[in-house]
């Protein structure tokens, strides 16, 4: 039995072309969208690509973009296919392409779920990408004069000023690593020397951060170094006092920034997908109906339109079967006393030059 069996007569058909020759052409403006969303999610991933790790955070945008040029070409097509059913002799010509070109544009409205899926299951994987990014990026922010390095100093500056936030995961990150570069070190000072050797590697730490976390609209100076000794300052208590450096780490502010981009594309994408599901919808009923026109022979008359011609537990048996049986038509059978009935061959002795052949028909 078929699965909801709509009746058409030839002025709903026609009505029906009409509209999605229209929702089409709608079609071909939301790839254009979803194409300069991907593009867009892109070009912000690129602006902070020095501070991520190499990874598939690229993955989202380029299968938002490559979905996006797809949907333009199959969305165009099928706008001149809804155009030429309004006559049935022009769906002729589109009968045998009809139903590939809904298989396939299924296909494609697929791809377009499972990129705004994609919107909202990549967090992990881009703070991953930023954890490692970051820690390297804080890592090497000394490294001025080395190739290839020289730059990450200003590109950390400008994050933690642009960002509002300082260190990976906080501000105590600085107090890991050596950020001061070693030519402004002065080795003639007994503190330098100092704390040189009392760190295991060499490096020179300090409970200090750059002046990028410092933050402008604090009324008092900016506290930047000996951030824990209260003595070094008037007036000032570390553990009550609230400092006036920027107390949220990059990796959060900039995972917030893109999990808002994501989630906004997300929603974008999963309204395109209901669009082209419905207008997919649209297309296999004026697909159906057409058909049956052609069947019937009264091009005026009525006819059924459906979604599915059998239920949906006959139509998966039936796709099942065949992609068991894919392969089996090219496999002959050596199981003994059993032939392929799709083999017409009669036995001939090798002595005999008579050998019976099927007489062909001549051609009329």
């Amino acid at each position: 039995m078929a699965v909801l069996r709509v009746k058409f007569t030839k002025t709903k058909r026609d009505k029906l072309a009409q509209i999605l020759w229209i929702l089409n052409w709608v079609s071909v403006v939301s790839g254009i969208i979803l194409f300069s969303l991907g593009l867009f999610l892109k070009i912000e991933i690129k602006k902070h690509n020095e501070v991520m790790a190499k990874g598939d955070i690229n993955s989202l945008p380029n299968m938002l973009i490559s979905v996006g040029v797809i949907a333009c070409i199959i969305n165009f097509l099928g706008g001149k296919i809804c155009y030429d059913c309004s006559d049935a002799n022009k769906f002729s010509r589109w009968k045998l392409i009809m139903l590939p070109y809904i298989v396939c544009t299924f296909c494609f409205t697929f791809c377009i779920l499972v990129g705004a899926l994609m919107c909202y299951t990549m967090r992990n994987e881009l703070e991953e990408s930023l954890y490692l990014g970051l820690r390297d990026a804080i890592k090497f922010y000394k490294d001025t004069d080395i190739p290839g390095r020289c730059f990450l100093k200003k590109t950390v500056d400008l994050l933690q000023i642009g960002f509002r936030c300082c260190g990976n995961n906080g501000f105590r990150d600085w107090f890991e690593i050596q950020w001061v570069p070693p030519r402004y070190l002065n080795m003639a000072s007994k503190e330098v020397l100092d704390r040189l050797k009392s760190n295991i590697d060499g490096k020179f730490l300090v409970d200090g951060v750059p002046f990028s976390c410092c933050n402008p609209s604090s009324p008092r100076p900016c506290i930047q170094y000996q951030l824990t000794n209260n003595s070094a300052h008037y007036n000032y208590d570390f553990l009550t006092e609230e400092l006036n450096i920027w107390m949220k780490g990059c990796r959060e502010a900039l995972l917030d920034y893109y999990t808002g981009i994501m989630r906004s594309i997300g929603i974008a994408a999963l309204l395109i997908w209901l669009f082209e599901l419905s207008v997919l919808i649209g297309v296999r009923y004026l697909q159906t109906a057409m058909k049956n026109v052609l069947l019937l022979g009264d091009l005026e008359g009525e006819s059924d339109g459906w979604l599915l011609e059998n239920s949906f537990v006959e139509t998966a048996k039936y796709n099942i079967n065949i992609i068991k049986n894919l392969g089996k038509a090219n496999q002959i059978s050596t199981v003994s006393g059993m032939n392929d009935p799709n083999i017409n061959v009669q036995n001939t002795d090798c002595d005999k030059t008579n050998i019976t052949t099927k007489s062909i028909p001549a051609a009329r």
